[in-house]
Order: C-alpha cells, then structure tokens, then sequence
C-alpha cells in the first residue's frame, strides 16, 4: 500500500517548516512567489494530493454545492442540472449530483451525506414521497446551509424555491382545448401528493369553470407519469358512457401512451381527439404526430436556482433572504391538438 504524501514530506524535502508549505499551498499571501512555486512544484512531483475536506473544514468553504433530483434520466432534471453548473462553475463551485429515485430515506440519506461532506448549499426537488423528512430539512436550517427548493418544493419558512406556475400552465393547455373546439375534456391528473400536479389540475378545473364548460370527476384520473399509465387511462376513458374529446395531461410520458391507445382504437388526431403533455420533452417535437405540450424553462429554472443561491452565499449583511421565483409556462402547439392550422 502506497503512503499518502504529506505536507511534512514536501517540508523535509525542501528543508523548509510544515507551516509554510501549508501557507504556499493556501496561496497566503506572506509567502513569496518564489517559495510559492517550489512548494507548488515540488508537492507536483511527489504527487500531493491536497485533503479537501480538511482543507473544508478549515475554511468553511468546499465549493462544493449538492443537487438533489429524483432521477438523472430524465431531460427535465438534467437540463436542470446544466443549467445549475453553467451558473456555479464559472463562480468556482462543483456539483455533487444525488438520486432519490423518489425514495423518502435515500432522500433523507443524500441530505445528510451531503451536510457531512460540508457542501456550501443544496439545491434540491423532492421526492413524491417526502413527509417524513422535517428533522431533516430543520438540520440544513440549523446548519445555516443555504437551501433551495426547485420544482417541486416544500413549503418551509426561510426557504427559497424556483417554480413554474402550473396552475397557469393548466389554464392555458385547457384552454387550448377548448379554442379548438373540444368540449369534453379529460385531465390525467398526475401524484396528487404533489404540490406541482395539483396546481396543474386546479388550473385545468378554473379554466372549463370559465368557459362555461361542466367539470366532470369521472373524466380526472390520476396517472403516473409514464406510457403505460397513459395507455390504460385511454382504456378508461373510451370504455365511459359519454367519452371525453381531449385530453390535458400533466406529463408528455402519459400523454404518449395515450396518444398511443387513441389510435389504437382508430381515433383521428386531432380531427376525432386532441392531447396535451406537460413538459416539453424532446420527443414531443420530433415524433410523426408532434405533441402539443408546456414548456417547463428547465434551463432557465436551474439557472434562476443557482442564481438565488449564490445571492444567499454572498449575503455578508447576514440579512435573511427568502425568494419565491415563478417562472412563466408556455404552451408549444402542435399537431396532436391544433385542428385550426392543420
């Protein structure tokens, strides 16, 4: 087994005290350039390799931020993600990137990890699952770590959160639907544990009230955000009495399956049957029947993210900063629902 290279090494070796290698290493300003740079190049030489988290612990700075998502494989939260490192990485920061592949105590885990790895701030989306991770979110506070909520958020006072505005991102795809004519349309209602998928819904429901239009609870399902989930809601709403003629669903993946069963079943869209997603994903645009959908400004939401982040890193007036940035949601038109420029 190797031996780890020490400062007390490089010092021997240059005949010089622990203490000014230690300076020269930390760019401290009493030591000369001169000494600097044989301290540099020696400790290059013999392969040194600097202890961060001591170095952390010393400074009370890592320039480490963690970035907690449900998952990584998905464009959503990777684009995110880009959009969090261009902002931080030019500022000198990393990023340490935690899944919770929605699972409460990996949640809770990654949280801990992180403030035990000294990360100067967390920026995270919680899990569909979070209610049990209070103590542990009351720790980041206690902690005095910067803290911000994107997308799906906790409402816990002192806290910042970048959001979309879903309930207007529901009004404005219903509202879609019902300028091209639909009359009878169905919502695919996502996890109503979460604040995002229950914003979209109230907003789908504001919109038909609006337009003089009946709401119908048999026409809402909630849906995970997946094809298959999609498939089978399609299933249930073609199989009622009096079915629906549209669709507003609050993810893309589960309005694909829909689309999918649709036409299936022989359904002409949109002539017969129009669908919005929520999301924007990529396949949306690229598919031979494009699917209308919202557009969620995933890069513009990391961006913002880090940006409220480094004003809280900053603040050297101690003051307490509490943002709540709403991003505005646009609605892409396309084929699966514009009957009117066909």
């Amino acid at each position: 087994m190797i031996e780890k290279v020490t400062i007390y090494d490089i010092a021997k070796k240059l005949d010089i005290t622990a203490a000014t290698v230690s300076r020269a290493l930390n760019n401290n300003p009493k030591i000369s350039p001169a000494t600097r740079k044989l301290v540099l190049d020696t400790a290059a030489k013999m392969n040194y390799k600097q202890n961060k988290l001591a170095q952390a612990l010393r400074s009370g700075k890592s320039n480490n931020v963690g970035v907690i998502v449900p998952r990584i494989d998905s464009n959503f939260f990777a684009s995110v993600i880009r959009g969090i490192e261009e902002e931080l990485h030019p500022e000198g920061y990393h990023v340490i990137i935690c899944q919770t592949h929605e699972d409460e105590k990996r949640e809770i885990e990654n949280i801990n990890t992180l403030l035990n790895a000294q990360v100067d701030g967390i920026l995270m989306s919680i899990s569909n699952v979070s209610t049990e991770n209070e103590h542990v979110i009351k720790r980041v506070i206690k902690e005095r770590v910067p803290l911000v909520f994107f997308d799906r958020k906790m409402n816990v006072d002192g806290v910042s959160s970048v959001t979309i505005n879903d309930f207007e991102g529901g009004y404005i795809a219903t509202k879609h639907l019902i300028d091209e004519g639909c009359t009878k349309i169905a919502h695919l209602a996502g996890d109503q544990t979460l604040e995002i998928y229950q914003n979209r819904y109230k907003g789908y429901k504001q919109a038909l009230v609006d337009h003089n239009i009946t709401f119908k609870e048999e026409y809402v399902l909630r849906t995970k955000s997946n094809v298959e989930a999609g498939i089978n809601a399609a299933k249930t709403l073609l199989s009622q009495e009096t079915p629906p003629d549209a669709i507003f669903s609050s993810s893309d993946f589960a309005g694909l399956g829909a689309i999918q069963e649709l036409k299936e079943q022989g359904m002409a869209i949109p002539d017969d049957f129009c669908v919005v997603g929520f999301g924007n994903e990529p396949f949306t645009k690229f598919m031979e029947l494009s699917i209308s959908s919202i557009d969620q400004s995933p890069m513009e939401m990391g961006k913002m993210a880090a940006k409220v982040f480094l004003e809280q890193i900053n603040n050297t007036n101690n003051l307490k900063i509490e943002k709540k940035v709403v991003l505005v949601p646009e609605l892409l038109t396309r084929k699966s629902s514009n009957r009117q420029n066909k």
